[in-house]
């Protein structure tokens, strides 16, 4: 085995870790996301995307790009050769936009869930103070969103580390597990 393929699972380690810790960072009051960025997450995809490129060059040559070439007749080879090609192309795009969004929507709504806690909180001081305890209700959605929020950046880690997983074993492997 080469030494590049026995770092690959150092590599997406280390692409797991940043995203969870990331991801928890978050969470923390005042703190802020960067996987809550797009500019962010699809950088980190195209890193992923240049390794799995890297890694079939390195193991296959030009034969690498046998991975746009699935076995077929040639008249739809035609067909199927440029959809390969757009789907390999588009996986940076959907890999960030999937981590992307779901980082900025969940901590989003936790932070408008806390402004609508500290806006009826507020109204202690006014002349309607009746409305102070209804900050109660979205107090306990704050803390059952941020659970789940705990929960869907673990398991958003966990997705961009296995995708890399997956996108690498096809460059290392190509067509072998059809």
């Amino acid at each position: 085995m080469p030494p590049s393929v026995v770092k690959l699972p150092l590599c997406v380690f280390t692409i797991f870790m940043f995203v969870l810790l990331s991801n928890f960072f978050g969470l923390l009051p005042g703190s802020f996301t960067v996987t809550s960025q797009i500019a962010v997450t699809l950088s980190l995809a195209c890193v992923v995307i240049l390794a799995v490129i890297v890694t079939g060059f390195m193991r296959h040559g030009l034969g690498f790009l046998k991975l746009f070439v699935p076995k077929a007749p040639f008249l739809l080879l035609l067909l199927l050769v440029p959809i390969e090609v757009i789907s390999f192309l588009t996986r940076p795009v959907s890999l960030s936009v999937r981590l992307f969004a779901n980082m900025l929507a969940g901590h989003t709504m936790l932070k408008v869930f806390a402004a609508f806690v500290i806006a009826l909180g507020a109204t202690l001081v006014t002349p309607k103070p009746w409305f102070a305890p209804l900050a109660i209700a979205p107090m306990f959605l704050i803390v059952a969103i941020t659970a789940l929020e705990i929960l869907v950046a673990l398991l958003q880690a966990y997705v961009f580390a296995i995708l890399t997983c997956i996108y690498l074993n096809e460059a290392l492997h190509l067509h072998e597990h059809h």
